[in-house]
């Protein structure tokens, strides 16, 4: 069984410290691949089963070059289009069976390949499904009891998203005291969960959310890859890891803020949206962008 862990600053699976000896050390490279387990309610014609088995045909593949986690996320993330109802949870917090088999089965082969999982809850264009505070409320806790309850150890939580952005309705996702709370009642769920949830593309976090955070998610979509060194020094103080887990940045200058980020202390993720975000769904392992996935193994190995 893998499990993930952290000490001070660094990240541990199954108790060894992640790529000792590489420039990586004690951080955890990561790919963005939500839509692994994506549905569409509203379309009858994409085959939800046969997208998630490709993916877990290639885990391995990704682990060969250097990947230690996948962020998989419950109302998953844009496909390309809108009005598209992906989401792993009914309107009053409650979970749904057949999403979450999909989940599972990507959690248990990374798993046994020596991968975490970075588990979202929820992504803005899907919160209006909720009925109300309290249902999220009850969507947080009900996830924390799922993880716990079937003995997931690689999984960590990410609550929400980009908690701020603009397509989120519900103010107790989209404001800092709301994610507080949201990663509270996740703790007294479960305390034994590593609870987190995510920043906006600026490269910047709250400070309330980092303090009550276990460990700090920042996004670099929109940061200039000569300013990242600056954004991740600004949250050393809190002395918890820092770790990227979207970054739309491919090819040669994926493979530089990749090597950058390891220079600082920061772990990287690649979000590849053309590839393995948008319709039609891509997973191929590492030819998804082989520039990038070189660069992971050799800051990795």
């Amino acid at each position: 069984m893998t499990q993930i862990s952290i000490s001070g600053a660094q990240w541990y699976l199954s108790g060894d410290i992640t790529y000792p000896g590489a420039r990586a050390e004690g951080l955890l490279m990561n790919v963005r691949m939500v839509n692994s387990t994506f549905e569409d309610r509203n379309r009858t014609d994409f085959d939800s089963d046969a997208n998630t088995d490709t993916f877990i045909s290639h885990i391995r593949d990704y682990g060969a070059h250097g990947i230690r986690a996948f962020t998989l996320c419950l109302q998953g993330g844009m496909p390309g289009y809108e009005d598209a109802l992906n989401s792993a949870y009914e309107p009053d917090g409650a979970l749904r069976d057949g999403y979450l088999e999909r989940v599972e089965r990507v959690i248990r082969a990374s798993d046994e390949n020596g991968i975490a999982i970075i588990l979202g809850c929820f992504y803005q264009r899907q919160d209006q499904l909720f009925t109300d505070a309290d249902s999220i409320r009850k969507a947080v806790v009900n996830t924390a009891n799922w993880v716990k309850e079937r003995g997931f150890a690689n999984v960590v939580m990410e609550v929400a998203n980009e908690h701020a952005h603009r397509g989120f309705t519900h103010e107790i996702i989209r404001r800092p005291e709301g994610q507080v709370e949201l990663i509270g009642l996740a703790k007294q769920a479960n305390p034994d969960l590593i609870v987190t949830t995510s920043g906006m593309g600026s490269g910047r976090k709250s400070d309330v959310v980092a303090a009550a955070a276990d460990f700090i998610i920042i996004h670099f979509n929109n940061t200039d890859i000569v300013d990242v060194p600056d954004r991740v020094n600004a949250l050393k103080h809190f002395n918890k890891p820092i770790l990227c887990n979207e970054d739309t940045k491919v090819k040669a200058r994926g493979a530089q803020v990749a090597s950058l980020c390891v220079e600082h202390g920061c772990s990287w993720g690649l979000m590849h949206s053309e590839v393995n975000q948008s319709q039609p769904f891509e997973f191929n392992g590492a030819p998804d962008d082989p520039i990038v996935y070189e660069r992971l193994k050799e800051l990795t190995q």
